[in-house]
């Protein structure tokens, strides 16, 4: 039995959901004159004689009304009417900020409302301590929401009450109590009328500890308690700025719910009500225009109606009102009514998923203002409201199936460790906004006054690792960075594509169980602000990189980024480097070096930014070191790519009594020893933060003259070998080594939160490099530190002993070529006379090198056991 055969005496139920919309809003762009403003009754939420109840419930003053618009409540921003307009057409007070309606509150739909008379509902319906003063106004001063216990006038009322009254030191427990102190909410309302900026963040906090139960109705009901709260900010704000004018009326924005839900135990009864959840952003979407109001125009008469949004569509007039001529309407596109719309993956954090289990996610709508206001890989604190949508099995069907679609239309966004993020990024462009907390600037500055604050901070990295001082400095040097630069004839290209890369990439690799994991983790999980933690035996290209999806919803295929896209302006952690893949490790050639990441996949072409410092783990190929190889022999990577690291250090087990005992008192006193004796003399890992970001953000540090002719002779000296351990002819450099020298000391300069980079900055530098390349680049055979076995993979003296190898076999074939004239010889006769000639060991390997060294020089060719001369 539907609505319409009910008894006249009987009102609808409230759980069936609003028939079709029985009268449409007033339109306020059309020469019909509305009731002026010395008529409104700003008492009386809704108009009987502007908009007329429904047929059907006619007797029971039940109305079908919009709450998302508030130009049905009479708020100031409805008076941008034409009757708003005295006679000496001037407008009224709030008449030039106009309307925009609350698409974020999802309401597609006409709310159901119904008039209660005095006699059937008490002054105070639940119990509000604020909410027991009597309304005034007509008929309609009770207008209740339907389904619901929300009174729009007292909801109105009450919140009005709240932002008039509410201090913070009421909300914090002060005992003292300051008179003079001005309304937190009342200064936010000035503070939009400075900045012009119409949105308004209401802590939920705050609401629940004044009045505990409106906040329970906001939690509720907030598609309906939401739209009140808009009402009366903007009456007060009319009140208190009568001559502001905002681009459109403020809006109310909730945040800090205390329904905070995990993502895994949202539940149906979470449905259409207010919610708070923390998560991962892991993918949005293109701004996606969403219509809100359709305008057709007849073709026959030139008739012209708005048609709004219902049930997210919009109908099309089947026939004109005017002429009747039927499907004759055709829709104007520039004069429909556009909101802006985005869609976003949100995803567990690591920190919040259970052990074990694959992590959950939840597909969040945005609107509005908060279009593009986050972007992949930021953390963040979402409220929202909870929705449920059916799916249908057929499209041209009306049913549906089971099992709902849920998602989340975001109300508010909270960035975790937003001051710190913003840091971070705005590292190496100009931060004039920048703001920090005075107690911790003052002890931050107090700290890098202290002549040992270089070493203080290193011990403070993972203070369980025993010793690798040099290795925790590296990594220390490596969280500050470097300072970016563009280039001069380049500085009009866009930021971050071109110039000269300031992160740092260290490489870790060594013998089983020394440490190198828990340093990944601890500067993961405690240091890094931003970041990702893979192993290189589970990543994919695709999962490094990004991959292709297509989006449920709108079908379409959307690129999804991967570790070091998520990874930008942080670092990226990457354990068990050597178990990767070689089709994975190509593609961070680019990554490490130009810090971007070229994409061509699925028609999707796009060159997306990587500016992650890379921290890296490997462990040998034959489980444990072997001090007879190099280390591009020893953990098998690609020469390529090694040479892209800035440090290299190896972490070794010395097998040494007296280094065993040190150790395993060490690790005993971790569980024995009190925490206050261990960190006196370190600092906690949040102040380490904070000290890192500010220097990472204020702290632009450039070379003086001294130390860049410091990095000019070092630089010389190792080309040309002129170092004690070079003096045999080992060491060589790059121009990519002397980059690495300057971002070291730029590194190095912004611990001592310097402006200049001294030279005793370029000393310690060169020091730790020269370190780490002591332990990665000395040849086995020789004890000679060579760079040219990172760089190139081959040491100097394998080199020189492949020539010599080669000429001794050419000149065994010139001699052999005497006696024989024949152009063909067999590789073992050759075999058997080099080693018959010389003392020395020949092994089959040496000889296929030489054979192939030659094959290279076009002296021969080789074909199974036989080799022609050519």
């Amino acid at each position: 039995m539907s609505s319409q055969d009910l008894p006249p005496s009987l009102p609808t139920s409230p759980m069936v959901d609003s028939s079709p919309m029985q009268y449409s809003a007033p339109d306020v762009s059309s020469d019909r004159p509305l009731p002026s403003v010395s008529n409104l009754d700003f008492t009386s939420p809704v108009q009987n004689s502007e908009f007329p109840p429904s047929s059907s419930s006619a007797a029971h003053n039940v109305f079908d009304t919009d709450l998302s618009s508030p130009i049905l409540y009479n708020t100031p921003s409805s008076l941008k009417t034409p009757g708003s307009f005295d006679n000496n057409l001037t407008p009224s007070r709030g008449a030039a900020t106009p309307v925009r309606r609350r698409v974020d509150l999802g309401s597609s739909r006409r709310v159901r409302t119904i008039n209660l008379d005095n006699g059937q509902t008490n002054g105070n319906d639940d119990g509000d301590d604020d909410e027991d003063d009597e309304v005034e106004g007509g008929d309609d001063a009770n207008l209740v929401i339907w389904g619901t216990n929300v009174v729009v006038n007292r909801c109105k009322r009450s919140f009005a009450k709240f932002i008039e009254t509410f201090k913070l030191s009421s909300y914090d427990g002060s005992d003292n109590q300051d008179e003079a102190e001005e309304p937190y909410y009342l200064t936010k309302l000035d503070e939009i009328a400075v900045n012009e900026h119409p949105y308004l963040d209401l802590d939920c906090g705050h609401l629940r500890s004044a009045a505990p139960n409106l906040y329970r109705k906001l939690v509720c009901y907030p598609q309906e308690v939401v739209p009140t709260f808009d009402m009366a900010v903007n009456c007060l704000f009319l009140a208190r700025h009568a001559r502001v004018v905002l681009d459109h009326q403020i809006q109310v924005k909730p945040f800090n719910a205390q329904r905070t839900k995990n993502m895994r135990s949202l539940n149906p009864q979470d449905i259409d009500q207010m919610i708070t959840i923390s998560g991962m952003v892991i993918r949005t979407s293109t701004l996606i225009p969403e219509m809100r109001e359709g305008f057709f125009r007849c073709n026959v008469c030139q008739y012209e109606v708005s048609v709004e949004i219902e049930r997210g569509r919009i109908n099309e007039p089947s026939s004109c009102a005017m002429c009747k001529t039927s499907f004759s309407m055709a829709i104007i596109h520039n004069r429909c009514y556009f909101t802006d719309r985005q869609l976003v993956k949100l995803q567990e954090s690591p920190d919040d998923m259970p052990a074990g289990q694959t992590p959950h996610s939840v597909p969040l709508h945005i609107y509005g203002d908060l279009v593009d206001y986050v972007q992949p890989g930021d953390r963040v604190v979402v409220t929202g409201i909870y929705r449920a949508q059916p799916l249908r099995v057929v499209s041209i069907h009306r049913s549906v199936k089971s099992v709902y679609r849920t998602h989340i239309d975001v109300l508010h966004f909270e960035k975790k460790e937003d001051k710190r993020m913003q840091m971070y990024k705005k590292a190496g462009t100009d931060d004039a906004q920048f703001r920090i907390d005075k107690e911790r600037l003052e002890q931050i500055k107090k700290l890098a006054a202290k002549p040992g604050i270089y070493e203080l901070l290193a011990n403070s990295v993972a203070p369980s690792v025993y010793e690798h001082e040099d290795i925790k400095k590296g990594l220390l040097l490596q969280l500050f960075g470097g300072s970016r630069k563009q280039l001069e004839r380049a500085t009009t290209a866009q930021d971050g594509k071109v110039g000269l890369r300031s992160e740092i990439h260290i490489l870790l690799c060594g013998d089983p169980g020394t440490s190198k994991s828990q340093l990944l983790r601890y500067v993961h999980e405690r240091l890094a602000p931003r970041g990702q933690y893979t192993n290189g035996k589970g990543s994919s290209a695709v999962g490094l990189t990004a991959y292709i999806t297509k989006d449920a919803d709108t079908r379409q295929l959307v690129m999804q980024p991967g570790a070091l896209v998520l990874s930008d302006n942080g670092i990226c952690c990457i354990d068990e480097f050597d178990k990767m893949t070689d089709n994975t490790r190509s593609i961070l050639h680019e990554v490490m070096e130009q810090q971007t990441l070229s994409i061509a996949k699925a028609g999707i072409i796009c060159q997306l930014n990587a500016r992650a410092s890379v921290l890296a783990a490997a462990n040998p190929c034959e489980s444990q070191w072997n001090h007879k190889k190099t280390t591009i022999e020893n953990i098998m990577l690609p020469h390529t790519l090694m040479s892209r690291f800035d440090l290299i250090f190896l972490m070794l087990d010395p097998q040494n009594e007296d280094y065993d005992r040190r150790l395993a008192n060490h690790l005993v006193s971790l569980y024995h020893q009190d925490k206050k004796d261990q960190e006196e003399n370190l600092l906690g890992a949040e102040v380490l933060k904070d000290y890192i970001a500010y220097a990472r953000s204020c702290i632009k540090p450039t070379l003086s003259e001294e130390a860049g002719q410091e990095l000019v002779q070092a630089y010389i000296d190792m080309r040309r070998g002129g170092s004690a351990a070079g003096a045999r002819g080992g060491v060589s450099a790059y121009p990519r080594q002397l980059e690495s020298l300057i971002r070291l000391a730029e590194a190095r300069a912004k611990v001592r939160l310097s402006e200049t980079v001294q030279t005793s900055d370029v000393q310690e530098a060169l020091r730790l490099y020269r370190e780490a390349l002591k332990q990665s680049a000395t040849d086995p055979r020789t004890g000679i530190v060579d760079i040219s076995i990172i760089t190139t993979g081959v040491s100097a003296t394998s080199r020189k002993r492949r020539d010599e190898l080669k000429n001794a076999l050419r000149q065994l074939i010139q001699q052999d070529r005497v006696s024989n004239r024949a152009p063909t010889r067999k590789c073992r006769q050759l075999l058997s006379k080099w080693r018959e000639q010389t003392d020395e060991t020949i092994t089959q390997t040496m000889f296929d090198e030489a054979v192939r060294a030659l094959q290279d020089d076009d002296y021969l060719v080789r074909t199974g056991d036989v080799v022609r001369l050519c």
